[in-house]
């Protein structure tokens, strides 16, 4: 027989549930579990445990759907992961319901508004990357080593005797990984003009 399982929570230690508690337990759920956990927390164990304890054709039910996530997108996602199971969501506060044409409409509207929004940051970002490239800057992180800085790695690598790559990381502030970016295999400097593999073992950069 399906069931209505109600899920309250608070964000904080100093607030209660019981306003949640008695509205969930008048709406007539069979069984209520509740927490103190804030809603950007992805890792709330009663949450979680409610959601297990739910069977197909069951209806989880909550107080407000703020209770339920943070945003409108982890709200979509977890509407989402309930319907694949069966599970429909009931909110007091919004008159939602799932189970009913009206409800399912309304979060229809909710996935498309969240669609929506994806689309804008997406665009907004590909535009910035767009106008950044015309005014001669690529996107990304910065680079690490500048082109003086290069100069003077390639003047301590060639040098006779060559300062080694771990000492001219430490002086460059850099991790030696970060110096072998810049010089592979084929186009490290070596005093004689031949290419050099880097010396091992690696040191560390001082701190």
């Amino acid at each position: 027989m399906a069931e209505l399982i109600g899920y309250a929570r608070v964000s904080t230690a100093d607030q209660e549930t019981a306003l949640q508690l008695d509205a969930l337990k008048a709406a007539g759920c069979a069984r209520v579990f509740s927490e103190k956990a804030s809603g950007a927390n992805r890792g709330r164990p009663e949450l979680t445990a409610a959601l297990d304890y739910m069977r197909e054709g069951d209806t989880l039910v909550v107080w407000k759907l703020d209770r339920l996530a943070r945003s409108l997108t982890q709200l979509i996602e977890t509407v989402e992961s309930l319907r694949k199971r069966g599970i429909e969501l009931r909110s007091l506060s919004e008159t939602i319901d799932t189970t009913t044409s009206a409800g399912r409409l309304t979060f229809n509207l909710f996935g498309a508004l969240a669609e929506f929004e994806r689309d804008v940051i997406r665009d907004r970002t590909k535009a910035g990357l767009e106008a950044a490239r015309a005014r001669g800057r690529k996107g990304g992180r910065p680079r690490k080593l500048t082109d003086k800085d290069l100069v003077v790695a390639r003047a301590m690598l060639s040098a006779d005797p060559p300062v080694s790559f771990a000492e001219t990381a430490r002086r460059l502030k850099v991790s030696p990984a970060t110096l072998y970016g810049y010089f592979p295999v084929n186009q490290r400097p070596s005093p004689n003009g031949v290419y050099a593999d880097p010396e091992l073992p690696l040191e560390a950069p001082a701190a």
